[in-house]
């Protein structure tokens, strides 16, 4: 049985980004681990159970354990867990870090959650996104775009579908309206936390198509269970379509906006 053939058996969900082979990886070692400790110390206390009942001790010996056994156990487990945090949590957060994409290739999006849902802020044709004040945010402008800068002038909205391409970067900003909310993508093995007032992001490459659920990792009110978008990963060229679509509509949007006459003062 492989080190990751453990998984299997615990219903995680489908992996789907380049990076996950390795987190499930460490996963796995970390289940194996706790799977050893479960049957040796389940074994230690069936022998406690059975040697130090009170038919078989009838006085109480007040000296404890003599030996250092515990002691090496415990110091055992503690160099275990030292090796899975420094061998594999620290250089896989190293890799991420390191290799952080950029290029004209790279999808760039803007996740911002609010109760209860999801809205998806998609870089336009220039690959930039544009600024967003919150004092601006009203019915018809949920995330407060600012239409004044001309990054975002091509940016489009894509509520409750975050769309992607497969086999290329993407870099999401993720960011929260009114309290702490989690972007959890299980099957890109990426989460992060939406924290008010604060810029965080994430970045994952999927590896195939496909259509799965979006959920907030975080509690955040009466309504956090029913929090759900969907992810929806789809062929290059028919994400490229649909991204200058939506881009050059949003587009021709705005300047039929600004070519409107200012509304006269009274």
């Amino acid at each position: 049985m492989s080190v990751t053939s453990i998984l299997k058996y615990l219903c995680i969900p489908d992996l789907a980004s380049e990076h996950g082979e390795l987190v499930d990886h460490m996963d796995a070692l970390v289940h194996w681990f706790m799977l050893v400790l479960f049957v040796g110390w389940s074994a230690y206390l069936a022998y406690v159970f059975y040697n130090f009942n009170a038919k078989r001790n009838k006085k109480a010996d007040y000296h404890g354990v003599r030996g250092h056994a515990t002691t090496h156990i415990e110091i055992g487990v503690c160099i275990v867990e030292a090796i899975l945090l420094l061998g594999f949590a620290f250089p896989l957060w190293a890799r991420q870090a390191d290799e952080y994409p950029t290029g004209p290739d790279v999808v760039k999006l803007r996740a911002v959650g609010e109760k209860f849902l999801w809205t998806f802020h998609y870089a336009g044709n220039d690959g930039v996104l544009g600024q967003l004040n919150r004092k601006l945010i009203s019915q018809n402008n949920n995330i407060g775009r600012d239409p004044t800068d001309p990054n975002g002038k091509d940016d489009f909205i894509s509520g409750g579908t975050m769309k992607l391409p497969v086999g290329r970067p993407v870099i999401v900003d993720v960011e929260s309206k009114d309290v702490i909310h989690n972007l959890a993508l299980t099957v890109m093995r990426s989460a992060q936390d939406a924290i008010p007032g604060a810029k965080a992001h994430m970045w994952f490459k999927p590896t195939k198509t496909g259509t799965w659920e979006i959920i907030c990792g975080q509690l955040c009110g009466v309504g956090h269970s029913q929090m759900k978008a969907t992810l929806e990963v789809m062929e290059q060229k028919e994400f490229d379509d649909w991204s200058k679509e939506q881009s050059t509509n949003s587009l021709k949007a705005a300047q039929a906006a600004a070519a409107l006459p200012a509304p006269v003062a009274h």
